[in-house]
């Protein structure tokens, strides 16, 4: 993928290894990579980041080819991966590291992701949507352990099983026009 076709989306949905397991399946999409932001360099490490008390969110950024899927496609996908109607969870993962946020690289990803979460929130969603919207400061990469943690681990984690195969499943089942 050359420069020209490369764009980046930095989203977080609750623990990252949900959200990067859908996203490595969409066509288009050439990277995922599980990481923090929100946070500062110092404190971007899982045991830091797990306190709740490094401004840090559990995030993927995503590298994509915008002539084969658009932004806008990868934040229907990311209303459809995750809930974000609650305030610093996902399911039984508590904490702020767990919100609901978009880090948006410029002007235009903000506009857009504006514009989705006002389309969204009354087509699918009873609660408010509460998602944060904020620039992308910087992005830390997560630990090496956990870059592509489902499918390296995939049923052999209960969390994996009970959690993330769902998600998945869901996203298929939704999404099967957009599967590599």
């Amino acid at each position: 993928m050359s420069d020209t076709q490369t764009a980046y989306a930095t989203l977080g949905g609750g623990c990252f290894w949900c959200t990067e397991a859908v996203f490595q399946e969409v066509k288009g999409v050439a990277k995922v990579t599980s990481g923090y932001a929100g946070g500062t360099r110092e404190t971007a490490n899982y045991d830091a980041v797990c306190s709740g008390k490094t401004q840090h969110a559990e995030v993927i950024q995503i590298q994509f080819n915008p002539a084969e899927v658009s932004y806008e496609t990868l934040l229907e996908i990311f209303w459809a991966a995750h809930d974000p109607t609650t305030l610093n969870r996902q399911g039984n993962d508590r904490g702020p590291q767990y919100r609901s946020v978009i880090f948006y690289h410029d002007e235009t990803q903000k506009a857009l992701a504006e514009q989705s979460i006002a389309k969204t929130a009354p087509q699918v969603w009873d609660q408010p949507i509460v998602t944060e919207l904020s620039p992308l400061e910087a992005f830390y990469p997560a630990e090496g352990y956990h870059q592509g943690y489902y499918s390296k681990v995939g049923e052999r984690n209960p969390y994996c099983t009970y959690i993330i195969s769902p998600k998945v499943a869901k996203f298929r089942q939704k999404f099967a026009h957009l599967r590599k």
